[in-house]
């Protein structure tokens, strides 16, 4: 367990140089707690989505909030990264040439090691009704819809990796 101090308390003392130490503000609670960051606290996302454009946009998204991005250009790639490399999460574009995010989301859910990693769907808005619904009978952890607000990707992965609750 870290300390957590008041944030109030902190604010009147000087500033504390720790390098493996890093102040993390809890949210509504205005308390400040340190975070190890020697510790691996890490998560890495695999985007797999066929434009280039979309992953450099997620990667700037979530690099920001300190997620390990990486990217795979098509489903046939993406599999072999999570076979590979077990990310702790995966953002799935259903429409890509070759091999599609659902032939991608079916093998990763047949495969033991695999199919426990938490997969958001990310969809487009023309995608028809039966397709969304067929996500929520498949039971993909979430999905969003493109286009999408930076807002919006960061809560679905916050609460698909279990770092916000009652999302």
């Amino acid at each position: 367990m870290f300390p957590i101090i008041p944030l109030t308390t902190l604010l009147l003392k000087e500033p504390l140089h720790m390098e493996r130490w890093v102040g993390v503000i809890c949210g509504k609670l205005n308390l400040f707690r340190w975070q190890d960051m020697t510790e691996k606290s890490t998560k890495m996302i695999l985007c797999i989505e066929d434009e280039q454009e979309m992953i450099d946009l997620i990667h700037l998204i979530l690099s920001r909030r300190g997620f390990e991005i990486r990217g795979a250009n098509s489903g046939k790639k993406g599999l072999e990264i999570i076979r590979k490399d077990h990310p702790d999460l995966v953002l799935l574009d259903l429409m890509m040439p070759e091999m599609d995010g659902w032939e991608v989301y079916q093998q990763m859910k047949a495969d033991d090691a695999t199919k426990n990693i938490p997969v958001i769907v990310v969809t487009a808005r023309a995608q028809s009704i039966e397709k969304v619904l067929g996500l929520h009978i498949a039971k993909v952890d979430d999905y969003i819809v493109k286009p999408f607000s930076p807002q919006e990707l960061m809560t679905s992965v916050d609460k698909v990796l279990g770092l916000i609750q009652n999302a």
